[in-house]
């Protein structure tokens, strides 16, 4: 009998929530890693319950059973970087902070969205989890990736104010994020795309033309497929330039399975 393979691939690790309609979040996660010829790792943070028209209700999960579920993979597995996705409250934060401090040699990627608005929700306040995000997690990324629209939003709310900067997304590099990769950038009248800010780097352009029918969530998407080439060995700005074509490609694949979003395609066949 021959010998198990034993993978000398550094792998994705991956934390957010559970949907189980696989549009978006961890199951659509693990699609996209194994497109790229990459198995991802992941912690459930939360579980949806969802279909492809909307969320209905979060389950947020423990704070000490995402740790436990974080570490024994970080422990058992080769993990090459970690990937984020938006999180719901200052508790879930901490402990993954606590984590990614742990394990600092790992880049980290970190999506910063707008939570779905249920009522599970409503008891937290959003500028406290917004807070502990932007206190606890941004220092730590080594690659941000938030719609262009999101800083400008906290900054009129005052929420940026103490990394003293008066841009936007140079606050977010003053409060210790490596680069910031911000998506429906403007870069010309009527011409959005993808700009990249980084605190040692000249900053950098691309166009990003969403497909004809876009699937889910498609800032998450390239996170994931950013979180794959850290994993490899890339360095964010490489990285970044080999997404936009990556992430495209995965994006004019999908297929409509229900009554709301489109899904991506396990193949491109």
């Amino acid at each position: 009998m021959a010998p198990p393979l034993v993978s000398t691939l550094s792998l994705p690790l991956i934390f957010g929530s559970f949907d189980p309609s696989g549009a978006s979040n961890l199951p659509i996660d693990a699609v996209i890693c194994a497109r790229m010829g990459m198995h991802a790792g992941s912690v459930a943070t939360a579980i949806h319950v969802q279909d492809t028209t909307g969320t209905e209700s979060i389950q947020r999960l423990s704070p000490e059973l995402i740790d436990d579920q974080a570490r024994c993979l970080l422990e058992d597995m080769a993990i090459g970087a970690l990937k984020i996705g938006p999180q719901y409250d200052p508790e879930t934060i901490a402990v993954l902070a606590q984590i990614a401090a742990d394990y600092n040699t790992l880049p980290l990627v970190l999506h910063l969205g707008t939570p779905p608005s249920v009522p599970d929700l409503d008891d937290l306040d959003p500028e406290d989890t917004l807070g502990a995000l932007l206190d606890l997690l941004v220092p730590q990324a080594r690659l941000l990736v938030v719609d262009a629209t999101l800083p400008e939003q906290w900054a009129s709310q005052g929420l940026l104010s103490a990394a003293g900067a008066d841009d936007p997304v140079q606050a977010l590099l003053e409060l210790g994020a490596d680069h910031v990769l911000c998506t429906n950038a403007a870069l010309s009248s009527g011409l959005n795309g993808l700009t990249l800010h980084s605190r040692d780097q000249a900053g950098r352009r691309w166009p990003w033309s969403s497909a004809p029918v876009r699937a889910s969530d498609g800032d998450s998407l390239l996170a994931t497929v950013l979180t794959c080439l850290l994993a490899q060995g890339l360095d964010p700005a490489e990285a970044a330039q080999q997404a936009v074509t990556m992430a495209g490609t995965l994006m004019a694949h999908p297929f409509h399975p229900g009554m709301g979003q489109h899904i991506l395609q396990h193949t491109t066949s």
